[in-house]
């Protein structure tokens, strides 16, 4: 596959800058990948695709408010930080990416929050963008995480235009969320309302959890056309026993196991054994997946509607069939679906 086979023109005004009123009542496009029937309903009624006995894979991860805006000292420039990951709690040590990164050298101190009150150095270069910033601060661990979120915002994907919200810390967010480290949400399981998993559970549909704290990389472009080259950044996840005994239960009974959200699909196919059932994984994966790979996991996908040319698509089409999904994908434009993290959904059959 190539790059340029996942291109497709996106008018801006379908990129979504609001999610819908109501977390469960987005649109949702239904693709049968065994008939190539495309349907039409509302998010709420995914119920009626699931049984007694079938299974749905959420992450668990949590965004944390990432995105800060600091002044370089002596020139008093305003740099933007975007926290990657913490590297030693001890050390106060952070992976962050800053913009304009010309500006900033080994060295150099960041000052951050009206009052200046907390000073970061960068200690190391690692890639053109990225840097490793030391915190300098004396109190508890504890005390300066949260002095650091009080001065963060929402990390909302490029693509959303506008400003971040104070409403985005809780709406960039599902209601699950419980395992701190993403930057980027897991967006299809957003869709699911404090109802709508109660009526699942009712109906005896089981709910299983991994994490995968999804990072920066998802929105890195491609920038070679022979997609075996590229190479994905490296994501932490987990999939501990629980999941693994309620997902090869419900393979060895043939029920069905969704995966809800590309993360999931990503994290169950970097966990997978050789006869096909999941195992327990606790570690990183850069696994790139695009067409064709074969599933053996999961029969079923709950995903948004993603940006042209990105990995999340290309997911999305090596799961669904790339003919299959990019028609799907024509037929959203058409129909003015809503793109993005907080638009519209798509639940992928086979």
């Amino acid at each position: 596959m190539k790059l340029s086979q996942f291109k497709f023109k996106l008018p801006a005004d379908l990129i979504a800058q609001y999610p819908s009123e109501n977390r469960d009542e987005c649109r949702l496009m239904v693709v049968n990948s065994r008939t190539g029937e495309i349907t039409h309903r509302i998010f709420k009624e995914v119920i009626n695709y699931f049984e007694e006995g079938d299974v749905m894979i959420f992450n668990d991860t949590k965004v944390f408010p990432a995105r800060l805006y600091g002044n370089k000292e002596k020139t008093g420039a305003c740099i933007e930080v975007f926290l990657l990951r913490e590297l030693n709690v001890e050390n106060k040590f952070w992976d962050v990416l800053v913009e304009p990164a010309r500006k900033i050298r080994i060295g150099n101190k960041l000052y951050f929050g009206a009052d200046e009150s907390m000073v970061a150095e960068v200690i190391d270069n690692t890639t053109s963008r990225g840097r490793t910033l030391r915190f300098l601060y004396d109190g508890p661990h504890d005390e300066f995480k949260a002095a650091l979120y009080a001065m963060g915002e929402t990390p909302l994907p490029d693509y959303i235009t506008r400003p971040a919200e104070p409403e985005d810390a809780e709406r960039y967010q599902c209601i699950f969320a419980s395992k701190e480290g993403a930057v980027m949400a897991p967006a299809a399981g957003m869709h699911f309302s404090r109802e709508l998993l109660k009526r699942l559970e009712i109906k005896g549909v089981e709910r299983g959890f991994l994490t995968l704290h999804s990072g920066r990389g998802n929105f890195k472009d491609i920038d070679v056309e022979d997609l075996t080259k590229h190479r994905m950044d490296s994501e932490e996840m987990i999939v501990d026993s629980d999941l693994v005994d309620m997902v090869n239960a419900a393979k060895d009974r043939n029920s069905s196991v969704c995966a809800v959200g590309t993360s999931v699909l990503r994290a169950v196919a970097s966990s997978v054994c050789m006869n096909g059932h999941l195992m327990t994984y606790s570690g990183w994966t850069n696994k790139f997946i695009f067409p064709p790979y074969d599933f053996t996991v999961c029969n079923s996908l709950i995903s948004n509607f993603h940006m042209p040319l990105s990995t999340m698509l290309m997911m999305v089409a090596a799961f669904g069939g790339y003919k299959l999904i990019m028609e799907a994908y024509d037929v959203a434009v058409k129909e003015r679906y809503n793109f993005g993290a907080y638009g519209d959904a798509m639940l992928v059959l086979r």
